[in-house]
């Protein structure tokens, strides 16, 4: 077999359903391969739209997304989707044409080092030399991407080595001296955690990804409801515990709600001009932080997160523990081994401690300040609204109104995937989630141009499941040419893009930072400001895409069903105003004393 048949052999038992792949002169020996494989290979429109979808369907399915391009540019452009996986921890592998083992080092047509380029945003990396290493190297990808904290891994073979012939031994397990991807917690420290739940008053249960990619929501529901600890989320753990459970305090952060920052940090008093903030209710004597890293768009001004609560960190990776914020419990293991070896102590001796007074509060802050939004003077007489709207004011569309409703009409069941920006939050903010993998987004990286793609992987690998990508006008631009590979493809990923003609997260900071000086960060014709540009309903024609524009909130819901009942790929472009903000907000660096939660 050649090189190229060899690995392809390798994917198919890897159990490899999906790939995608762009074509080119390093790589054609491996599509030339592929077109006598049982293997889909979709064929992205552009490298990084490919890198993107198999992010997406690894976050759908736990499976490791493939995704394969060429030598030099090709590969290069899948290094933001590689980033984007190991910043999220997505189990993810790219294989990537090379040039002619002679040539590498010389400078050759269409050559980069991809296996120097990459080295900061991979778990490992492989430039095969010897085409009797593809069996065992395939696999160990494999291996490495999808166990212990996931991520990518990438596969770098010249063209002569895809073009060599031998014959391959499979090996049927992998062995990696040094690599345990199985760490567990003693039982010494699982008791020290329930030792210090009993001594407690105000715990909080703090998760992220982590519960995800271990497969631990279920052990967490579990023990946060026989321990009847409140739990808040990342973006990243959106989905671990349901939103919609009374325990729930969906998710903190920059731009989580108020009272999920409450419970962590403490509500202090509104502060006037410069005076020393003024803590009003405690927030969380012990913080059970599983499966989290301690970003900073969640922590702030890092000192002061939890600033005098006891924190037990619990994560697979030891290089997370002690990196952002000292733990005063620090535990490297699996979590869902930890959490069920919690929920077998519980069980045969349960927490008896009550928390009604930390519930209480909790029930208080909740109720002080939920999430909400209104129409405003100012949004109604903005810049594309006004050109539209004179005299229907009434019928404004915000963005929050259009979750809210595809949250009703699809039951809370759909998968979300996002691009990034304000959107992003909304999206975050105003879906319940009450699944692990239904909220798909670029949280580490925060990569524009995410949403659509990923939507495709995700459609791809949950073809059951309703996908849609809930985008903004400036993120859903740079990927719009996966519109061909949707239609193509007979791909039915939807796309809601809220457009309001700006880069709105950026513009947020320009009014709350910069005196509301733009700095590049309008996307529409200044010289015909009334008109939508650029206009997707005929962007989507020339796709062969159903497309239809709305705005005004009368024909909001029909639009939506006509877009969900679609058995193809749809896009719907909702005109927003560009003056909403999202809320709550605490500034980059800052703390829960700067939060603003109410408009």
């Amino acid at each position: 077999m050649k090189g190229s048949e060899i690995l392809v052999a390798c994917l198919e038992r890897e159990g490899v359903d999906t790939i995608f792949a762009y074509p080119g002169g390093a790589s054609m020996e491996f599509h030339q391969a592929l077109t006598k494989s049982k293997i889909r290979t979709i064929l992205p429109r552009h490298e990084q739209g490919g890198s993107f979808a198999a992010g997406g369907y690894a976050r759908a399915t736990g499976r490791a997304g493939v995704c394969m391009a060429t030598s030099g540019p090709g590969a290069t452009n899948l290094v933001t989707g590689i980033a984007d996986a190991y910043m999220d921890s997505i189990p993810l592998v790219a294989v990537t044409g090379q040039v002619p083992q002679a040539m590498i080092g010389k400078g050759g047509f269409q050559e980069t080092d991809f296996f120097g380029l990459t080295l900061p945003i991979v778990k490992h990396s492989y430039l095969v030399t010897d085409i009797n290493d593809i069996p065992r190297v395939v696999k160990e990808a494999f291996y490495i991407a999808q166990s212990g904290r996931p991520g990518p891994v990438v596969i770098d073979v010249p063209k002569n080595i895809q073009q060599q012939q031998a014959q391959p031994v499979f090996p049927e397990s992998v062995h990696l001296r040094g690599y345990d991807p199985d760490p567990r917690a003693s039982e010494l420290e699982l008791n020290e955690i329930i030792g210090l739940i009993e001594k407690s008053e105000r715990p909080v249960l703090y998760v992220g990804g982590g519960i995800i990619s271990g497969n631990a929501s279920a052990e967490l529901i579990k023990f946060a409801v026989a321990a009847q600890i409140p739990v808040t989320t990342t973006i990243m753990g959106c989905g671990a515990f349901p939103e919609t459970h009374e325990l729930s305090l969906r998710w903190l952060g920059m731009h989580g709600t108020a009272y999920a920052n409450w419970a962590v940090s403490g509500e202090f008093a509104p502060r006037q001009g410069n005076e020393a903030p003024r803590k009003i209710a405690p927030g969380a004597d012990l913080l059970l932080a599983f499966g989290v890293r301690f970003d900073d768009r969640v922590t702030g001004k890092v000192e002061k997160f939890c600033e005098t609560g006891t924190i037990v960190h619990v994560d697979i990776d030891p290089s997370e523990i002690n990196k952002n914020k000292p733990a005063n419990l620090p535990i490297v293991s699996d979590v869902k081994y930890a959490l069920k070896r919690l929920n077998e102590l519980v069980a045969k001796r349960p927490v008896h401690k009550k928390f009604s007074a930390w519930h209480k509060q909790i029930a208080e802050w909740k109720a002080k300040a939920p999430l909400g939004y209104r129409v405003t003077e100012e949004v109604a007489g903005s810049d594309h609204m006004k050109d539209h709207l004179s005299g229907k004011e009434n019928e404004v569309i915000l963005p929050q109104m259009v979750i809210e409703l595809l949250y009703e009409l699809t039951k809370g069941e759909a998968i979300i995937t996002t691009g990034v920006g304000q959107h992003q939050m909304w999206a975050a903010q105003y879906y319940k989630y009450t699944h692990p993998r239904q909220l798909l987004t670029s949280a580490g990286l925060g990569a524009m141009g995410f949403g659509y793609p990923a939507a495709l992987g995700a459609k791809v690998g949950r073809p059951d499941r309703q996908v849609v990508d809930i985008d903004g006008d400036g993120s859903f631009l740079m990927n719009v040419q996966e519109l061909a590979t949707a239609h193509i493809e007979k791909i039915a990923a939807k796309a809601i893009v809220l457009n309001n003609q700006h880069l709105g997260m950026v513009v947020q900071w320009e009014d709350k930072f910069y005196q509301g000086n733009r700095g590049h960060t309008y996307l529409g014709d200044p010289d015909k400001r009334k008109q939508i540009y650029p206009d997707y309903v005929a962007i989507a024609k020339g796709f062969n895409v159903p497309c239809e524009r709305v705005m005004y909130r009368k024909d909001l819901r029909a639009a939506l069903q006509r877009m969900l009942d679609s058995d193809q790929p749809y896009l719907l472009d909702v005109i927003v105003p560009y003056t909403e903000h999202v809320l709550p907000f605490i500034p980059a660096g800052k703390t829960v004393a700067e939060m603003i939660w109410k408009a």
